[in-house]
């Protein structure tokens, strides 16, 4: 949790740093993200971010669950737009695309998504996954449980499972055109999100007997 001094910063401030840690942490990780590089770039002298967190930990993870945050306020913004008459894997195809999209466009984002999944550093990975988990979560449980009252995800289906392949799906369709040897098998390196649908029509098709209401 980030001290009251943090708070006390003028907007503009706080946004420059986290933008520029962003970028340190999201193209080296935790482990080789360098504060001096974050503090020189900001404007600020290194002493000031330990009057505005106790650690580089503190502020690795603070950095990751605003960003976290941050992607999870805009896509449930985005699925606002999304046509809920339509039939469930019409609209989480929309929904993935949508993800793909923003994804692309947020390149600062994406890169504090790679730095929670590649960290080698099981602890500094179990603190900041355990947070983005959490957001991720706060949007895929409500929205299967609407989706099961509407009868467009069978009653017998597990939920969780659902949920288990979403968290899996989405991090994977984040990275991995971005990211070299994280798919061997679709080939999406690379590829823009245009190019990436017919893929992602691929795997909810794929996935569909699990949750589609039987005839």
């Amino acid at each position: 949790m980030p001290t009251s001094t943090w708070f006390r910063l003028n907007v503009a401030k706080r946004e420059r740093v986290f933008e520029v840690a962003m970028r340190e942490f999201g193209e080296n990780g935790y482990s080789t993200g360098s504060l001096n590089t974050i503090a020189r770039e900001a404007g600020i002298a290194k002493g000031s971010l330990f009057q505005y967190f106790s650690d580089k930990l503190e502020f690795f993870a603070f950095v990751c669950d605003e960003a976290s945050r941050r992607v999870r306020e805009e896509m449930e913004r985005r699925m606002e737009r999304i046509d809920f008459e339509q039939p469930f894997d019409e609209w989480l195809f929309d929904a993935i695309c949508d993800w793909t999209e923003y994804m692309a466009e947020h390149p600062l984002e994406r890169g504090v998504t790679a730095a929670t999944n590649f960290e080698l550093d099981n602890s500094v990975r179990s603190v900041v996954r355990d947070t983005a988990n959490q957001h991720y979560l706060q949007v895929i449980h409500p929205l299967l449980q609407l989706w099961r009252e509407r009868g467009e995800i069978r009653e017998d289906a597990d939920l969780d499972v659902i949920a288990t392949w979403l968290m899996t799906l989405l991090p994977f369709l984040a990275l991995a055109p971005y990211y070299d040897g994280l798919d061997p098998i679709h080939n999406l390196r690379g590829r823009t999100p245009a190019e990436q649908r017919p893929v992602i029509r691929q795997l909810i098709a794929g996935f569909r007997p699990i949750f589609a209401p039987q005839k």
